[in-house]
């Protein structure tokens, strides 16, 4: 999971590792079940903590669910970053995105699940995959790569597409993962105006291993 800078006594780490403890427990919930209705004392007891500790961190369930969410994209967009690293194009960092998803939905399968039930809220959240996006694509449009005028709309676009193939991948599980997502690489590319040889070429380069 994301970390921070590392608490400096112990009484800091403690108190990260049971908002950490918390956390966690929320995205357990969520990937099982989409559903934050679980009450206070159950969160506490699966994060084995006592039923004071979650004030000491949080005001309320919508808050925890909320920083769960947040902490399962921001894992997303570290797993782009580390496995796209040394990747310039613009186009093969979006296309690389979408078919890394694909397998992470195998590889991760509750950071998927956390995504396809709460992902939609956070299309534009400031952290996880929105600002990674939008920082290609402003750079695919300053270099001419993509022929779009409103980077919001796109992110708009590919975010619920990445959604869509998430959904995909488990209503579907016998549906070759790889081949759907580097397809719909392929369609999105050519849809911010990558000329379509070049949209094919790109989508289906050989991606690196998650192991």
């Amino acid at each position: 999971m994301p970390t921070s800078a590392p608490p400096r006594n112990r009484f800091e780490r403690r108190r990260a590792e049971s908002r950490q403890a918390l956390v966690r427990a929320a995205r357990q919930i969520l990937a099982e079940t989409g559903d934050t209705s679980a009450s206070i004392q159950t969160i506490a007891d699966r994060a084995d903590v006592g039923f004071g500790t979650f004030y000491n961190h949080f005001e309320s369930k919508v808050e925890l669910f909320d920083a769960a969410v947040r902490d399962a994209l921001e894992e997303f967009g570290q797993a782009f970053d580390e496995h796209l690293q040394g990747v310039d194009d613009p186009a093969e960092l979006l296309a690389g995105g979408f078919r890394l998803s694909a397998r992470l939905a195998d590889s991760r399968p509750e950071l998927m699940q956390v995504l396809r039930h709460r992902g939609l809220s956070h299309l534009h959240a400031d952290s996880g995959l929105a600002p990674r996006a939008m920082r290609d694509l402003e750079v695919g449009m300053a270099s001419g790569r993509f022929a779009i005028t409103d980077p919001t709309i796109a992110v708009t676009a590919l975010g619920g597409s990445l959604l869509a193939l998430v959904e995909l991948r488990f209503a579907q599980p016998e549906r070759d993962g790889d081949e759907a997502a580097s397809s719909l690489a392929e369609m999105l590319l050519r849809m911010l105006g990558v000329p379509p040889e070049d949209a094919r070429e790109v989508a289906w380069r050989p991606l690196p291993d998650l192991d």
